[in-house]
């Protein structure tokens, strides 16, 4: 139900560790063994004298810069623009308001309740029963929908479906309260203590 886009972010993490582990791999075997030392200043010359000879025939004309300035500095924008749209991504789907209805009272207004209400509810109403090890309920936008993802890590011998039963029912009597029938994603998670058991229920 969250739009967070955790298979890009995995990805992004991998790649990012794989880096960090070559460095430190790499720093590691240029203080320890004198001959990588050596081939590291041998490439990295060759290298940097390569680089400043590139720059030397792509002067701009009457100029002394080199148009490769331009295009690493749009490089560098485009990865600016990148890292913007993928951190407006972050956490995509949370939604504020649950309820948002007309009053059909004398009054003009507008009857308004938070995704908070119904998510403190059902925390404080979770946190009560010793069969779980944790719970948490969170209030998500699914197709301009809001909805509730209520997660939680039964503990090892506890029946999954009767506990989502078990949810299910103080879910409706939240309906109840707050005049609304809401889409509800029950999510069973697996712990250590659970035995890596899992189970989903949608209502």
């Amino acid at each position: 139900m969250n739009g967070t886009p955790r298979a890009l972010n995995r990805v992004l993490l991998f790649i990012i560790g794989a880096k960090l582990l070559a460095v430190g791999l790499l720093l590691l075997l240029l203080a320890t063994v004198p001959a990588v030392a050596t081939w590291w200043h041998g490439w990295s010359a060759s290298v940097w004298a390569g680089a400043e000879d590139a720059f030397r025939q792509t002067h701009l004309p009457g100029r002394e810069e080199s148009w490769l300035w331009i295009v690493a500095g749009l490089i560098l924008v485009a990865i600016i623009i990148a890292m913007i749209a993928w951190l407006s991504q972050q956490g995509k789907g949370r939604a504020n308001l649950l309820v948002a209805s007309d009053d059909d009272s004398d009054v003009d207004g507008e009857v308004r309740i938070g995704g908070g209400v119904a998510e403190q509810v059902l925390r404080a109403a979770l946190s009560e029963r010793t069969d779980l090890a944790g719970a948490s309920v969170a209030t998500l936008e699914v197709k301009g929908k809001p909805g509730l993802r209520i997660r939680i890590q039964p503990r090892q011998g506890v029946a999954p479906h009767i506990l989502a039963a078990e949810v299910s029912q103080l879910v409706e009597a939240l309906d109840l309260v707050i005049g609304q029938k809401t889409p509800v994603l029950v999510h069973m998670v697996s712990g250590a203590r659970s035995r890596f058991t899992k189970a989903e229920r949608v209502r």
